[in-house]
């Protein structure tokens, strides 16, 4: 079941603040298209206060079917539009992509950072990765590394903050899907089934570092 025209969303957003990714906020669905959803600025669900949304921001988004049943998805603010009122612009999700079973939600931003890959003793490369979250990645490489869906290996992500100072991030990671690209290339979506709570906090404040520096541009 997809969000229709006019259906209420309720929003958390994910935010450095722990008490704001908390937050829920209401909103109702203006218009949408094929790949867009077209929704109303949100307003908190308790305080009535407006929230503030930047472009590029990541949202945990549900609604609700009929018998009140939760459908969870993400989604990502992509720009806004000023009509009679102000439309805020965001990811329409695929029906494979909504679940009835809210996953944590994990900030994800673009990110080309070096990483490494190790499947055996026998296969060892390095990539660089398209996005990053405390949840996963996805990364790029050529087309004649064997990795393929449930492929499972070893990680090891460099992370540069804003301060110069750069840290090391080790992770299990399995490889969920494979995307084949034009000249030989291809990226796989990878999700950290392993991870020390340290260094999935360290690839979380390099996610937050990116948002901010998003939306200062």
């Amino acid at each position: 079941m997809l969000p229709k025209l006019n259906q209420d969303l309720f929003i958390q957003v994910a935010n450095v603040d722990n008490d704001e990714e908390n937050q829920l906020y209401k909103t109702r669905i203006a218009d949408l298209d094929d790949d867009y959803i077209y929704m109303e600025q949100p307003i908190h669900t308790m305080k009535g206060g407006f929230m503030t949304l930047f472009q590029g921001d990541s949202l945990s988004i549900y609604f609700l079917s009929t018998g009140g049943t939760k459908n969870y998805f993400y989604s990502e603010v992509v720009g806004f539009q000023e009509d009679n009122i102000r439309l805020v612009t965001i990811t329409k999700p695929e029906q494979s992509a909504i679940s009835q079973v809210q996953r944590r939600n994990h900030l994800r931003v673009a990110a080309e950072l070096e990483i490494a890959i190790r499947i055996s003793d026998n296969l060892q490369f390095l990539a660089v990765t398209k996005d990053l979250s405390g949840g996963g990645t996805a990364f790029e490489c050529e087309s004649h590394y064997a990795i393929q869906p449930n492929t499972q290996f070893d990680g090891w992500l460099l992370l540069p903050y804003k301060n110069g100072s750069i840290e090391h991030a080790s992770f299990k990671g399995e490889i969920v899907r494979i995307k084949e690209l034009e000249g030989g290339l291809k990226i796989g979506m990878v999700t950290f089934t392993n991870i020390s709570d340290v260094d999935r906090q360290r690839v979380i404040r390099y996610c937050f570092e990116k948002q901010l520096e998003y939306r200062k541009k």
